[in-house]
């Protein structure tokens, strides 16, 4: 067995770190071997070994630039980019996704017959949003690969990305239907579940995917509701108050101001309150139990930002029943504390 098979077979198993060393000792035999310098990437890659990965990746290149799996490998690193969408990412992370963008272009040009390149570009371009050439692309793929599962998932994740989530979840269920036990397939279907808050779907998904497949994911993603929920209060919040707040002073010289501040305050209020109610009360006590699995941080963070959400909601009913001031100021008070909270530590 060579030592690019026998490294498939352990990765194919979960054992990376082994995978790995079985590819450092044919590189030692053959050490611009861009097959072998490829699959190190790779299993680098999927360790989360960004940097490490990026050098083998570029070696794999330098070895044989005329493969189109070499520049698909390199793509695929490049596109380990930071989480926090357009916004979030510095002009590093984009002119990262630029250079992604131009091997994946050239993955294409050198094998137009081979459905990863297609689909890596597809997956460059989404990150781009640029949806049609994305779309575009993944449909090549799928062309060329009718029965392709990871085909199927990048065309979900295009539609997905793109806010088209019954396309998505019809991509997803093609893919489901040829392999029923995907992990990212069953993945997908539970994040659209929850993207549209049918939060007790989305967690008996999660709780099966957790039990067939542990490694696929982490306490993070099992506390999704609470800290969707937290996130969701801050953006709530953020604008209630200011607009009530801005009544309550309108109040000092137009008194009819003052109903409608308190109207706006209840408004506010109830809101929040049923979409608390909405999001905790299907999500079950799975996600408290594993908050206590997230770091010290985290575990602080969260109780503390639902601690000042719920006392800003409560002062906003107090406001509109009371109409003093007071309440209000202390609102606004509780609505930064939580502001510095979700600062600290924005979940």
């Amino acid at each position: 067995m060579t030592a690019a098979a026998r490294a498939r077979v352990l990765a194919d198993v979960g054992r990376l770190r082994e995978a790995e060393e079985a590819v450092r000792a044919g590189l030692i035999d053959v050490p611009a071997d861009p097959e072998l310098l490829a699959l190190l990437a790779g299993l680098l890659r999927l360790q989360g070994r960004r940097a490490d990965a990026l050098a083998a990746a570029g070696a794999a290149v330098a070895a044989a630039p005329h493969l189109s799996g070499t520049h698909i490998e390199r793509a695929e690193c490049l596109l380990l980019l930071p989480d926090g969408g357009r916004k979030g990412r510095s002009r590093a992370d984009e002119e990262r996704l630029a250079e992604a963008l131009g091997e994946a272009e050239e993955a294409v040009r050198l094998d137009p017959a081979h459905p990863p390149a297609h689909r890596v570009l597809a997956r460059v371009l989404t990150l781009r949003r640029d949806f049609g050439g994305a779309r575009e692309a993944a449909r090549r793929a799928l062309e060329l690969a009718p029965e392709s599962v990871p085909d199927l998932l990048t065309l979900a994740e295009i539609e997905r990305q793109a806010g088209h989530r019954d396309p998505a979840r019809q991509a997803v269920r093609d893919a489901l239907a040829r392999d029923p036990d995907n992990p990212d397939g069953r993945w997908m279907i539970a994040l659209l579940d929850a993207e549209r808050l049918r939060v007790g779907r989305a967690m008996r998904g999660l709780r099966d995917l957790a039990a067939d497949h542990p490694a696929r994911l982490d306490a993070a993603t099992m506390t999704w509701p609470i800290r969707g929920l937290l996130s969701g209060l801050h953006r709530g919040l953020a604008a209630g108050v200011a607009v009530t707040g801005l009544l309550v002073v309108a109040a000092s010289w137009w008194p009819g101001a003052v109903l409608l501040a308190r109207a706006s305050a209840v408004t506010v209020a109830v809101v929040l309150l049923l979409f608390m109610a909405r999001v905790l009360i299907p999500a079950g006590l799975v996600p408290w139990r594993c908050l206590a699995l997230l770091p010290a941080r985290t575990r602080r963070a969260v109780p503390g930002g639902l601690i000042a959400a719920g006392a800003t909601v409560a002062l906003l009913l107090a406001y509109a029943v009371t109409a003093r001031w007071q309440a209000m100021a202390l609102a606004f008070a509780a609505r930064m504390v939580l502001l510095v909270i979700r600062r600290a530590d924005p979940v």
